[in-house]
């Protein structure tokens, strides 16, 4: 791999990583934020802002890796790529458990600011209202969620996809290769069957340049010195 090659890939490589470990500390913050809901609103604002970021960046690593050129780099990079859709699978997940033990923790805080000698009224109209918002918040979370979720496995099939493409290819290629190992194999045994033939043809040859001269030999012979 060449080093020119390698510094796009070590930066974006670079910033997975920040974002990764940025998403991790705004999802352990969800999970230490006793409310109020906007408190929590924000965080998860902020959270889905670094997904984004995120999901661009590898990306931009999966496009580096269907640019290159010889296979072996190509394939270790799309495995980089898996590794790290992987990695922001498991962050939406705790995510979404980060919200909802966040959404139980606020409920629980809200229930306990009721006090008993209140407007039953007021009470109930407050704790609807309340738990009216936070559902609507804790529905909207979990759609955008799993709608990150869904693209994260399209982009995942894609590369599945990439990778059996890629492996066809490397099939394909590996058959050739096969058949012209046997055609060449084949020529080989004609080239050494014709040499055979050659020297066979030249022995020939010579046995019968050797029976001619001794017969003109024995002629000569016979006319010139016929007393012998």
């Amino acid at each position: 791999m060449a080093a020119a090659g390698d510094v796009p890939v070590r930066v974006c490589n670079q910033e997975i990583v920040k974002f990764d470990l940025e998403i991790k500390a705004a999802v352990q913050d969800i999970s230490d934020c006793q409310g109020p809901l906007s408190v929590l609103t924000e965080l998860n604002a902020r959270v889905k802002e670094k997904f984004q970021h995120l999901r661009v960046r590898i990306q931009e690593l999966e496009q580096m890796a269907k640019e290159r050129d010889k296979e072996s780099e190509k394939q270790a990079l799309l495995q980089e790529v898996e590794n790290h859709k992987k990695q922001m699978l498991s962050n939406q997940t705790a995510w979404r458990k980060a919200n909802l033990a966040c959404k139980i923790a606020i409920d629980n805080s809200e229930k306990d600011e009721l006090l008993p000698g209140g407007d039953p009224l007021r009470q109930r109209k407050t704790t609807k209202e309340s738990l009216a918002e936070n559902a609507s918040t804790i529905t909207e979370n979990l759609m955008g969620i799993s709608r990150m979720m869904s693209q994260q496995v399209q982009q995942s099939e894609e590369t599945m996809q990439t990778l059996a493409n890629s492996s066809r290819t490397i099939l394909d290629a590996n058959d050739e290769f096969k058949s012209m190992s046997g055609t060449i194999q084949l020529g080989r045994k004609l080239i050494t069957k014709y040499n055979r033939r050659e020297l066979t043809d030249k022995l020939l040859i010579f046995l019968a340049l050797a029976l001619f001269l001794a017969t003109v030999l024995y002629i000569l012979k016979k006319r010139l010195f016929p007393f012998l």
